[in-house]
């Protein structure tokens, strides 16, 4: 993933439903501080679709992003965040691969350990994890203190 696709991958999370996106680390700045941070961890998966030509001509084809997984790490233990895929791109292995890929670039760093993060009202994240034989951690607490009260976040539900 690369700071040019942030237009796409915002606009693929505000469709997630369960998606917890917050109004600064979420931000064009905030996620392109995090890839710089972290250089070629995080991914994105694309998909070649065909787009109708105007007035019938011929059908014209183009990438455009499916899926997103941010990944970094502190030295110590690696964290994926925002591991999602379109809803009518599920099921095909596209996120375990992204995860995958993730996990395959973290080991080449050196860490040893990645979490994941999933808010709990994230029912299809929460039902990916367990599929993907993760383990709930109930042996410790997690604990989080804002040091900036601007950086809101607001929750995806998904529209019929």
């Amino acid at each position: 993933m690369e700071a040019e696709h942030y237009e796409e991958v915002h606009r693929l999370w505000e469709h997630i439903d369960g998606f917890g996106l917050r109004s600064i680390d979420d931000s064009r700045e905030g996620i392109t501080r995090f890839l710089r941070r972290n250089p070629g961890l995080s991914v994105v998966a694309v998909a070649e679709e065909e787009t109708p030509a105007p007035g019938g001509g011929a059908q014209s084809r183009r990438e455009r992003v499916v899926g997103s997984v941010l990944c970094g790490e502190d030295g110590r233990r690696g964290c994926l965040y925002h591991v999602c895929v379109e809803k009518r791109y599920r099921r095909e292995g596209i996120g375990a691969g992204m995860v995958e890929r993730c996990m395959r670039s973290l080991r080449e760093i050196g860490i040893n350990k990645v979490s994941p993060i999933a808010f709990t009202c994230n029912d299809v994240g929460n039902t990916f994890w367990k599929s993907e034989r993760w383990t709930k951690r109930e042996d410790l607490n997690y604990y989080d203190f804002t040091l900036n009260e601007e950086n809101i976040t607001s929750f995806v539900r998904e529209q019929d």
